[in-house]
């Protein structure tokens, strides 16, 4: 059974993070760096944008290595489409950050997050690092967490316990996100850790699959970042027997990771920047997965479905219009749609009766469900987004300055 535990990404054993302030962000922690002792295996999904920023192509080439000793991460400056100088900086910190730690410069990743085209200040990581090093604390997943953030509202993290034939295994993370949130791979960055003592092509499957029913189920804006990964360290503490099956064993510490994975996904959309409502979106009754898929995605990237929940305003034919221009096998007169538990559409015309207060009742509330049945197969999806507010475009206009 899994239990939920504080703690963060530091419940782990031998897993200590740090987070601190050097200087790229005019206020806030802005440097983390999580430690694994010993070093760990690690499984890594990233951004498919086919723009990607420097520290990602390193990490990209760092997680090749046999083993990971520690994640370094900046926010408030993207290190992306800055040349040759950029991808040198990566190096340079993943080389130093390895001498403070006596590793191999392959054994750390990278990552950063932030403004786009700005050139990494790079004096100011390197001066603060020794002080980064000296705040790592197996108690310091929350700074960590802190430390990764930009328009985030919120640290996000958590962290799971469970037992299986009675032995106890950990695992944790830490993500931020609150805008460019459309996965393949949802900006938004996530790193978790386990005790948890397992092969390094399954932990791959295993986060693929997480990543799958989570942070590739979410959407806010339909942009997707540069920067965006997600990094999974397994230093095998717990010292079960490796597992390199898909067993028992394996199965449940699946079911911890899709639980933190999907959480942690929730949070994301739930702080979005300028975000009112937490929408999910399911889709039935579609002839493929494919379609399911498409339809899904046509509704939560719609910008005039998303200012319709901004504006409480139950127009149904927001609804209609995104389902029809999906690509995907749609009949207009056999599509229902019903939000929470009322219907407002069956057969592609408006439900008899006197709905439209209720629906404003609904569209009022801070998480709705919207259910949309095709009837043209038995495929279905989910997928979790916003509203799109004002105060969205006020940031998002406003972001350089």
């Amino acid at each position: 059974m899994i239990r939920e535990v504080t703690g963060g990404i530091t419940v782990v054993p031998g897993i200590k993070a740090g987070g601190i302030q050097c200087g790229i962000k005019e206020a806030g922690k802005d440097l983390a760096l999580i430690v694994s002792d010993p070093p760990a295996i690690s499984a890594g999904l990233f951004s498919r944008n086919k723009v990607q920023a420097e520290p990602l192509k390193l990490t990209l080439d760092h997680i090749k290595y046999e083993l990971t000793r520690a994640i370094l991460v900046n926010s408030g400056n993207a290190n992306c489409c800055t040349g040759p100088e950029g991808y040198s900086h990566a190096q340079e910190l993943a080389s130093l950050t390895a001498k403070y730690l006596q590793a191999d410069p392959r054994a750390i990743l990278l990552a950063s997050t932030g403004i786009i085209g700005k050139k990494l200040p790079l004096e100011k990581i390197k001066t603060a690092l020794p002080s980064l090093i000296k705040a790592l604390s197996p108690e310091g997943g929350r700074a960590a967490a802190e430390a990764i953030l930009t328009t985030d509202k919120t640290s996000k993290e958590l962290a799971v316990e469970w037992n299986y034939r009675g032995q106890t295994f950990h695992l944790g993370g830490i993500a931020k996100g609150a805008g460019m949130i459309q996965p393949d791979m949802a900006t938004m960055l996530c790193f978790l850790a386990t005790d948890f003592n397992i092969e390094r092509s399954l932990l791959q499957y295993a986060l693929k699959k997480a990543v799958d029913k989570s942070f590739n189920r979410i959407t806010i804006d339909g942009d997707t970042s540069t920067n965006d990964m997600v990094i999974c360290l397994a230093n095998g503490l717990a010292r079960n027997e490796r597992v390199c099956t898909k067993n028992q064993a394996y199965r449940a510490f699946q079911e911890a990771l899709d639980h933190v994975t999907l959480a942690l996904a929730h949070l994301i959309v739930q702080d979005g920047e300028g975000i009112t409502k937490f929408i999910e979106i399911r889709v039935v009754g579609a002839a493929t997965p494919r379609d399911a898929e498409a339809v899904a995605r046509s509704l939560a990237n719609s910008l005039l479905v998303k200012t319709a929940f901004f504006g409480e305003d139950p127009n149904w034919g927001r609804f209609m219009m995104a389902i029809g221009k999906a690509e995907a096998r749609v009949n207009p007169n056999k599509i229902s749609i019903a939000v929470d538990d009322l219907n407002l559409v069956q057969q592609g015309i408006a439900v008899l009766g006197a709905w439209e207060e209720k629906a404003r009742e609904i569209f009022r509330k801070k998480e709705i469900r919207v259910v949309v049945d095709l009837n043209l197969g038995r495929a279905e999806t989910v997928i979790w987004t916003s509203d799109l507010s004002t105060e969205y475009v006020r940031l998002n206009s406003q972001y350089l300055t």
